[in-house]
């Protein structure tokens, strides 16, 4: 039986340690709350949805939560001279991806810039990617099997099915137009 002693003092057991301690600090993704947002900015805060363990001297491991996230850019789709905009709120779940290098600069300026700060992975480095959902936000009525843009209730939506394209509203349908063509 191996005593303790000849066990850490292995190199291959602290190569181990050490990575097993970088991992720990080493942030990638995690779920998050959306908090506020600045339409202006593109930004948001997030509150991170899971806790970090934390280690006190004693040995003791309390829960606790990370501060809140500010300025968090959020993400567009978009492409082409194109974009598709949808309304962010408070409370709607997201992902917060955590970029490998520090961001300012690029976010400030755009194009390909130096590092202000030598930093990876850091809680000041994400971006919010919402539509993400946890089991009691899911979307009900999902469409398996055609493309929908549909509020929450599923009572108002544009869809495409196959060769059809379908336009439901609970409400009004409103055409506006300098021209419209209907064949």
């Amino acid at each position: 039986m191996m005593n303790t002693a000849e066990r850490t003092l292995d190199s291959i057991e602290q190569r181990r340690r050490i990575q097993d301690s970088f991992a720990i600090d080493l942030r990638v993704a995690a779920p998050g709350v959306i908090q506020t947002v600045d339409y202006a900015r593109q930004t948001c805060t997030v509150q991170l949805a899971i806790r970090e363990k934390l280690r006190h001297s004693d040995g003791s491991i309390e829960d606790v939560e990370i501060p809140t996230l500010l300025d968090v850019p959020f993400f567009v789709y978009s492409g082409g001279g194109y974009c598709l905009t949808l309304p962010i709120a408070p409370g709607d779940d997201c992902l917060v991806v955590f970029g490998d290098n520090c961001m300012d600069a690029w976010w400030q300026s755009g194009g390909v810039q130096n590092q202000v700060e030598r930093r990876r992975h850091d809680l000041s480095d994400g971006f919010a990617i919402v539509g993400f959902r946890s089991q009691p936000q899911v979307v009900s009525g999902y469409s398996a099997g055609t493309a929908q843009l549909r509020n929450k209730a599923g009572d108002a939506y544009i869809e495409i099915a196959g060769s059809n394209i379908n336009i439901v509203a609970a409400g009004n349908v409103t055409i506006n137009g300098a021209t419209v063509n209907i064949n």
